[in-house]
Formats: structure tokens, sequence, C-alpha cells
């Protein structure tokens, strides 16, 4: 049966609305959850301290799009699990589950957070993925994603102010969430979850707001998938 991968260029709210209680097996979802550099429309040091120049990425003003409770009671009405990433920037934290992801980016010295950090429904305790993620520097593998991969041509190229690793995804989905989920992505953004979630076979639904954001990742995974079917866990080895 072939997989499902869909992606809508919408307002998730009103695409949530489309759905009937508990579609979704599993909601895995990265919300804007403060204001800051994305007001400017770019992450980073205007140029860094090796004199590398930053990225400017094109999206619309976040701050409009940061979710008020509305949007956690109807993606917790549309979904049965959740993996909700920023939670600590959340009054609601304890309402979706006792249970933590903590990613360490193994970014060293940097000015950026050394961690981020994620709810999760379907446990009680918290779990820990090391992976390195700062600017040129990138985990080798999800074995390794604390040793920098020697080769930046393997590298992912980033899209998107706040993406995150495909590597980290595929993780997710495979330890937390069962084969034959149904997965949601109220907020798609670079599409790395998209791409995990082919990769690994699960059926995926996703919203993007911003139609700049959108058409870049349609590009990237029709890239990916243009190119190459190769699976996730082969990239562990």
């Amino acid at each position: 049966m072939e997989l499902i991968s869909k992606a809508e260029n919408i307002d998730c709210m009103l695409g949530m609305k489309e759905f009937p209680d508990n579609y979704f097996d599993w909601a895995v979802v990265d919300p804007p959850y403060f204001e800051g550099p994305e007001k400017r429309m770019y992450y980073g040091s205007k140029i860094s301290n090796r004199g590398i120049k930053r990225v400017d990425y094109p999206v619309s003003d976040w701050s409009k799009q940061i979710p008020g409770f509305d949007y956690y009671e109807e993606l917790i009405r549309v979904s049965r699990h959740q993996i909700i990433w920023g939670i600590n920037y959340f009054e609601f934290a304890a309402a979706v589950g006792s249970g933590r992801i903590i990613w360490d980016k193994c970014n060293g010295d940097s000015s950026f957070s050394d961690a981020e950090l994620a709810s999760i429904s379907s446990i009680d305790s918290t779990r820990i993925f090391k992976y390195m993620w700062n600017g040129m520097m990138q985990g080798k593998s999800i074995k390794e994603g604390h040793i920098q991969q020697g080769d930046k041509r393997k590298n992912e190229k980033k899209i998107h102010p706040t993406q995150k690793p495909v590597l980290l995804y595929g993780w997710l989905f495979d330890k937390f969430i069962p084969k034959g989920s149904k997965i949601l992505d109220t907020h798609l953004g670079s599409g790395s979850s998209r791409i995990a979630a082919r990769k690994l076979g699960y059926d995926f639904w996703a919203f993007e707001i911003d139609s700049i954001a959108f058409q870049n990742q349609e590009n990237r995974y029709q890239n990916e998938f243009s190119n190459s079917e190769l699976f996730i866990k082969n990239q562990t080895q």
C-alpha cells in the first residue's frame, strides 16, 4: 500500500477542523513559542566570529503565529498522543503528560541554547537524544550524534530558521511511535519530519501557513526522493 505524505499550505486551525476526534495516532509538532530574531527575519549573528555571513530566511512575521490555548485543545482533540517541542515555554505543560524529551545539541560554547525540550504524552520519564546542530557543525549519525560530521558535503542543508534535523525526527519516530501510526505535524517548517516519516514508512499529514516556507520544504521533499529512497536507519551505521 502506498504511503500517505500530504502537506497543505493552510492555517493548521482550519486544517485540524477537517478531522474527527482521535483521527491521528500521534501529533509531533514544533509551534513558534517566542518572539525575537524571527521578527528580524534571521537567526544568528550577521557575521560569525569566523567571518561567515548569516543565512537570511524569508519567512513571515512569526510573532503573529504563536498559538494560543485553543490550538492545544484542538491538537489534543485530533490526536491520541503528542510530542510538543518548546514545552518549557507553555503554562499548560502538565496537561499534555509528564514525559520529556531533551535534545542535546552538543554545541559547546555557542551562544545558542544547549538543548531543546519537548513533552511526550506516552511516557512519564525523560529521554535524551544527543545530536550536534550548530551551523556547519552537525552530528555524524544517530549513534554518533556527539561526533561532528567530517565531510561538510554530507551536512543537511538548512532552509528554515528553526529547522530540526531529519535524524532527530527519525529517532523520535523509531523509538516512540509504533509502525502503522498516522502522524500529524501542524507546523511543517523545513519538512524534516515529513522526510523522516517517509523514510521510515509512516503515513503523514502536515500544515504550514507560510507560503515561502511551504514551497521551500516541498522542493526539498521532492529533491530528496527524486535522488534517493535510502532509509534513515542506514545512516545510523
